[in-house]
């Protein structure tokens, strides 16, 4: 499943974030990649132990917890802490998978990477370029979103960023292990509680339809939750 997440952060929170992370010392993209993404990625990355990504890397958590769509969407279980990204002056993301597994550098703190996703921190009249690229079963899928908004997808896709060729993008990146492993079924699931609330906010929470509907979720996400 493929979706677009509005309004994450705000525009003010997007500019106490880009405040914080443009002042810090960038290094080589490749830093945290692995070796089918070290042939392809040409960008620089906030060094994921410094003090600018864990300040703003624990912002983006903030935003995420406070965010019900994302919750709903991602049933997240564990997330990696936020990285951040920019690219500038042909920087570029070739056609890559990301890795199954992602460890914390420095820890034992493990995810398994079921959901990619990219909050965007540059507005796009800013740069030129730049744009996410996902293969999914409707074929290549283009996305570049307004500063603050996020985009959730699986982290089995294909899927790179083009060349940005003017400006520069900046964006955090991140993953996240699901209570719900299979995309199917979570997929199923956000599609359910998003009829579940259109029922309730039509007929009421206590009608017993609704009541039903809310049992049928709660009863799938127990038969498939992993916790």
């Amino acid at each position: 499943m493929l979706i677009a997440i509005p309004d994450v952060l705000s525009a003010e929170q997007v500019n106490a974030l880009r405040a914080r992370i443009d002042a810090a010392d960038w290094i080589d993209g490749n830093a945290t990649s692995g070796h089918q993404s070290a042939l392809a990625k040409r960008n620089e990355q906030l060094p994921e132990d410094g003090e600018a990504a864990r300040a703003g890397g624990a912002m983006v958590l903030d935003a995420l917890a406070a965010s019900p769509l994302f919750v709903a969407a991602a049933l997240p279980l564990k997330v990696f802490p936020p990285l951040f990204n920019r690219y500038a002056a042909g920087a570029t993301f070739d056609t890559h998978v990301d890795s199954a597994i992602r460890i914390r550098r420095g820890s034992d703190f493990r995810v398994r990477a079921d959901l990619s996703a990219t909050v965007f921190l540059s507005d796009p009249a800013d740069y030129d370029g730049g744009e996410l690229v996902i293969e999914d079963q409707f074929g290549a899928q283009t996305v570049r979103l307004p500063a603050g908004h996020m985009v959730l997808y699986p982290a089995s896709s294909v899927h790179r960023v083009t060349p940005v060729t003017r400006g520069r993008r900046v964006a955090s990146f991140f993953w996240i292990q699901s209570m719900v492993r299979d995309d199917g079924a979570r997929r199923m699931l956000f599609e359910l509680d998003r009829g579940v609330q259109d029922a309730a906010a039509a007929m009421g929470a206590d009608t017993p339809a609704v009541i039903r509907l809310t049992g049928v979720y709660h009863n799938l996400l127990r038969r498939w939750a992993e916790v």
